[in-house]
């Protein structure tokens, strides 16, 4: 799968399960950390963990393994590095106080059905 492929399959996982403002944000030309980043929300730390399990239950279906997963203890931003796609799975409270979407605005938005 191509890293485009990867972002909205992650992006498509995510809206299934109940995931809000998700939005695949097509960074590769702003920085060399990765091609995509997948950023969603969840409105408490339960179902932030059942974004993030979801994720990397239907990656490794898919033979997607991540090379690292952070934040899952605390539960207000987990972070799952697939490489050239990282997936941000945020409590909505950090969501608005990291505000990734603002600091990576100049990115370009990529549909998750596209």
């Amino acid at each position: 799968m191509t890293s485009l492929e990867i972002a909205k399959y992650a992006g498509k996982v995510l809206d299934e399960k109940q995931g809000a403002d998700i939005k695949i944000l097509k960074v590769e030309e702003l920085t060399i950390l990765a091609d995509y980043f997948v950023i969603a929300s969840g409105d408490n730390r339960v179902l932030v963990k059942a974004l993030s399990d979801e994720v990397d239950r239907r990656m490794a279906k898919m033979g997607i393994m991540p090379k690292k997963i952070e934040g899952e203890s605390g539960g207000n931003w987990i972070l799952h590095d697939y490489g050239d796609v990282i997936v941000h799975i945020f409590h909505k409270d950090a969501r608005d106080f990291y505000s990734l979407d603002r600091l990576w605005a100049d990115a370009k938005l990529v549909e998750v059905s596209e």
